[in-house]
């Protein structure tokens, strides 16, 4: 902690000079607030650093808006009024003057990236000296994800999504063949019912055929009866 309560003194030393070369020293007080600490992942592959501010006593005039980095090596200028030096937007910076709040976003994190981020706020037409403020700081830490490494959560979904493919290819095979079962049963059984009916059907003609055979059968035996008997009364009748 001594080492960047040092490190804070030699970057106040640094940054003074410079938010007076932005404005002369009038009655007007910023304040400027951010986190104390931030924690990132390397997982995150980004992570943004919140800035806000308030003025008192000011005239209404767009600030000038100023982020540092102190690390073990150096302070750093990293964004002035929203133009930032990184190569590759390593450094992003967004800004709602309406709200009076302010972002830098730190992408593609290193464990180089750890160190201690300072917004700064300025207004140019103010002589007094509390027209200048900075953040205490805000000490990001970015850590070695502790989870599984990008490369094995990507293999995973990919054996995750396979597998669900299978499922489905499974499900729909079986919902298949379940419906060509269901259907084998019921054509046997309408079959079976018509081989039933047809052989009622051949039962019924045969007794039909039969009985119509039959009563012709008796008809003839009545009508030779009755022409027997009615040859025998005839025959009486004649005989004296």
């Amino acid at each position: 902690m001594d080492a960047v309560g040092a490190g804070r003194i030699i970057l106040g030393l640094e940054i003074i000079p410079l938010l007076f070369y932005v404005g002369a020293a009038g009655d007007c007080a910023v304040s400027v607030s951010q986190p104390a600490v931030l924690e990132a992942d390397f997982a995150e592959g980004a992570v943004t650093v919140p800035c806000s501010f308030s003025t008192a006593g000011c005239r209404p005039e767009p600030p000038t808006k100023l982020w540092f980095r102190l690390d073990a090596q150096k302070p750093e200028t990293l964004c002035v009024n929203g133009r930032c030096s990184s190569k590759a937007d390593k450094f992003t910076v967004t800004e709602d003057l309406a709200r009076n709040q302010m972002s830098l976003t730190v992408s593609r994190l290193t464990a180089n990236d750890s160190a201690i981020y300072i917004c700064g706020i300025a207004l140019p037409s103010s002589r007094d000296p509390r027209a200048k403020q900075t953040g205490a700081g805000t000490v990001l830490v970015v850590r070695e994800s502790k989870g599984l490494s990008t490369k094995l959560q990507r293999l995973l979904v990919a054996v995750l999504s396979l597998l669900s493919i299978y499922i489905a290819g499974v499900l729909v095979v079986f919902v298949v063949l379940s419906k060509s079962k269901s259907k084998t049963p019921r054509k046997k059984e309408r079959d079976d019912s018509q081989k039933k009916k047809s052989a009622r059907r051949l039962f019924q003609e045969i007794a039909q055929e039969l009985y119509s055979k039959r009563h012709v059968g008796t008809s003839q035996l009545s009508e030779k009866d009755n022409t027997y008997e009615n040859r025998r009364a005839r025959y009486n009748c004649e005989t004296p």
